[in-house]
């Protein structure tokens, strides 16, 4: 299926504009970057790369894509024949999926000449914007979680493609398992699932419904008790399933008291083994509260896939240089207040001290040799128009979730905490 219309009109009437008069083959270098974290935050996280990718490979303007731009004027004839020839024959470089990034950073930068180039832009920030968010929340998540498994379950919180996305970022970020079976199939994210209050409510009983789960899923599954009263549920499922019982899962009430009695109740039942996993419209300061509760894993689903209050990443897709008509590489830069741009094509570098990151170092216009050591985040993506396919797919996913983990590890200990605060390196421009 093409993803060529998934862009917005503008980018098809610049690139017929720029045919006409002249400077639709002019070399460009554009960059995604965001000019400030949402609200509070301290670090952002990259995801939505791999996605990007696969999508460059069918953004493609086949005989109906055309058929239908023509019969709703668009853009001319003329146009609509560069349109069916196009495919991208530049380069795409950037921040591995899984980086962490700030304020400034280059994450992504693109080659091309305009026209090939600016018609990515919708594409690449519709995708970029929203995976990073839901990878930023789930960060912050998996902190909080203090090495408790968290899972996301947020497709009925969300659109049915976002929900894949959502739970392809999220596991990049370190959260274990979805809910989602298409996350599941497509990239290689482990799936999880028992049953929800409806299969309780189908049943005569909820002993009934405790048995017929056990009878088909084996003592180690998941029991719902909070249907009708939790202390009765928990001793109906040790009941039923025996002290072998593999967890409970509770989606109501004040979780820090209730969890507490819960644990006690299945320690005196014999149950000591027993897992406890919360669910119940989770987010980050709610997982932090629980810290000292006896839960064992975490469901999150609303919070998580709507970026956790900042559901898209700020991050914008800017010309910061082309080359003029005689061939000459100019640096081009918005002057616009509060909007403005640095001019020239970029290289980054995460310096650190000790193995600790203090500075995200970005130099302009690529010096020859960089005066400050650290480790170099731009990699490329796409060369003359060929995608690596180690970044793409299954394999791709499981590659940025180890990156993120090595990343993530990078940061000072500030980076984590949840109260309001500013970027926890400086991003300083040479």
């Amino acid at each position: 299926m093409t993803s060529a219309l998934l862009t917005d009109r503008y980018e098809l009437t610049m690139i017929e504009a720029a045919l006409r008069d002249g400077t639709a083959d002019r070399r460009c270098v554009f960059e995604l970057f965001t000019r400030r974290l949402p609200a509070g935050r301290r670090f952002g996280v990259v995801a939505g790369t791999g996605r990007l990718l696969e999508q460059l490979a069918s953004f493609r303007f086949g005989e109906a894509e055309i058929s239908w731009l023509r019969s709703s004027a668009v853009v001319s004839s003329s146009t609509l024949d560069w349109l069916a020839s196009y495919s991208f024959t530049g380069s795409i470089a950037g921040y591995r999926e899984g980086e962490v990034y700030f304020p400034g950073s280059p994450v992504l930068t693109v080659e091309g000449t305009f026209a090939e180039a600016v018609i990515l832009e919708t594409l690449a920030l519709s995708i970029l914007n929203y995976d990073s968010a839901v990878a930023s929340a789930a960060a912050r998540m998996v902190a909080a979680a203090d090495g408790r498994s968290l899972a996301e379950m947020g497709s009925r919180r969300t659109g049915e493609r976002s929900a894949v996305a959502a739970a392809r970022a999220a596991y990049i970020a370190g959260f274990a398992a979805t809910s989602n079976l298409e996350a599941g199939r497509t990239w290689g994210v482990p799936t999880m699932g028992t049953a929800a209050h409806s299969y309780t409510l189908l049943h005569d009983s909820e002993e009934d419904a405790f048995r017929a789960q056990v009878e088909a899923m084996g003592v180690g599954t998941t029991l719902l008790v909070d249907t009708y009263d939790i202390a009765e549920g928990i001793e109906t499922a040790i009941r039923v399933a025996g002290t072998s019982l593999g967890a409970i899962r509770i989606d109501s009430g004040d979780l820090g008291i209730v969890v507490a009695d819960a644990r006690a109740q299945l320690d005196a039942l014999g149950a000591t083994g027993t897992r406890i996993t919360v669910t119940n419209d989770l987010d980050e300061y709610t997982i932090a509260a629980l810290r000292a509760a006896p839960v064992d894993s975490y469901g999150v689903g609303t919070s998580l896939v709507t970026g956790s209050g900042s559901p898209a990443s700020g991050m914008v897709y800017k010309l910061v240089a082309h080359q003029s008509a005689s061939g000459e590489w100019l640096p081009v830069g918005k002057r616009s207040d509060g909007k403005a741009t640095i001019a020239g094509r970029k290289v980054a570098v995460r310096t650190l001290d000790h193995g600790v990151a203090v500075e995200e170092t970005v130099y302009v216009e690529e010096p020859e040799s960089l005066p400050k050591p650290g480790r170099g985040l731009v990699v490329d993506f796409v060369s003359d128009g060929v995608v690596d396919v180690a970044h793409t797919g299954p394999g791709g996913v499981a590659s940025a979730r180890e990156h993120h983990a090595a990343a993530i590890a990078e940061l000072p200990l500030t980076a984590f905490g949840l109260s309001r605060g500013e970027p926890v390196i400086p991003t300083v421009y040479i």
